[in-house]
């Protein structure tokens, strides 16, 4: 198993580190920003001790192929994830391509909208919880008696606030029109409902169920566009298709895999966390690997 990368290390007087997210390391080139994903792992808003091997690269490859495969909806953020090419743009950063190759993509600048775009197919996760107490999800009302799992009627837009440390917070549609305006609140309903179901349509093709998965969105020179990752493990719930069953739980291929095993802790989901035994970060490698071949080969 190839080694992990839990933090870049590129000198200032190439790069300049922006920030470090909870994942990502953006380094500002001047005109375009340097997003590298490294092997780091956060769960409820923590980012874990260690790192799962090979993760980076997979929700590299994953967002280049669905910003391509949606582009026809929507147009991105990114400019080229090929290392000769950004070689070509910037060759002093040709020395950091053990750091660099199969987990950045060099991207536009663009002004974010704060505010993360879930879409939600299935019922599951904190929308179960919410359901299973009073019959709705970030205030949408759903028919009695749906299963744990079930597919949803419609696909719902449950959008949350994009918090810059702690805990994102479910709000209404209402609540993302106050921040910025009907039409554009509008605008990334649409667009996140539109994804969703294209990649939700390829993806059961081939034998995964997209349960949920959540969309940033930015704008760049007028226009929005999509930013940040789009459709991995790390912001969506993968189920294997044929193993779905309503009414429990579903086998995941995403970090669901790792929430079950930090839920099962002792932990009162604040920093510092606990380590990931060995098992655990295997498998969790794989499931994510898996999901990679299932979808893309």
């Amino acid at each position: 198993m190839e080694p992990v990368l839990m933090q870049t290390s590129i000198p200032t007087n190439v790069a300049t580190l922006f920030t470090r997210g909870k994942v990502r390391d953006i380094y500002d080139l001047g005109r375009m920003l340097l997003i590298i994903t490294t092997d780091r792992i956060s769960a409820f808003d923590v980012i874990l001790l260690n790192g799962i091997p090979g993760k980076g690269k997979v929700l590299t490859a994953m967002s280049v192929f669905w910003f391509d495969y949606v582009k026809d909806i929507i147009a991105n953020h990114l400019v080229t994830a090929d290392f000769a090419e950004l070689i070509r743009l910037y060759p002093s950063l040709e020395p950091y391509a053990d750091q660099l190759e199969g987990r950045f993509m060099l991207v536009k600048k663009a002004d974010r909208i704060d505010v993360e775009c879930i879409v939600r197919g299935h019922i599951t996760g904190s929308g179960w919880g919410n359901y299973k107490k009073d019959g709705t999800i970030c205030g949408l009302t759903l028919p009695e008696g749906l299963l744990e799992s079930q597919k949803l009627p419609e696909n719902l837009f449950t959008p949350s606030t994009k918090a810059e440390s702690g805990h994102d917070e479910n709000v209404s549609f209402d609540a993302v029109v106050d921040m910025i305006g009907m039409e554009r609140a509008s605008e990334i309903r649409g667009l996140s409902l539109a994804v969703y179901e294209k990649a939700r349509l390829y993806a059961e093709k081939k034998n995964i169920i997209i349960a949920d998965t959540k969309f940033e969105f930015g704008r760049v020179d007028g226009k929005t566009i999509m930013i940040d990752e789009i459709l991995s493990p790390d912001s969506s719930r993968f189920w294997p298709k044929a193993e779905f069953k309503p009414g429990r739980s579903q086998t995941s291929l995403d970090k669901q895999y790792v929430r079950d095993y930090l839920n099962g802790l002792d932990w009162d989901k604040t920093s510092p966390a606990p380590e990931l035994p060995d098992d655990v970060v295997d498998m969790t490698a794989k499931k994510y690997q898996q999901a990679l071949r299932m979808l893309i080969g």
